[in-house]
């Protein structure tokens, strides 16, 4: 049976976990900006 109420109170945990979601995937794009700006190859002069 479907509880309306229910579904209005679960909210709370799935805005939790989609905020640790867009939190890991926001890790993972800065660690990868990081990487990538030590480890690329070309130099100043180039630019």
């Amino acid at each position: 049976m479907f509880e309306p109420m229910e579904f209005i109170n679960n909210l709370k945990y799935m805005g939790i976990g989609m905020l640790g979601v867009f939190m890991i995937v926001g890790i993972i794009i800065a660690a990868t900006c990081i990487i990538n700006k030590f480890t690329s190859k070309h130099s100043d002069d180039e630019k």
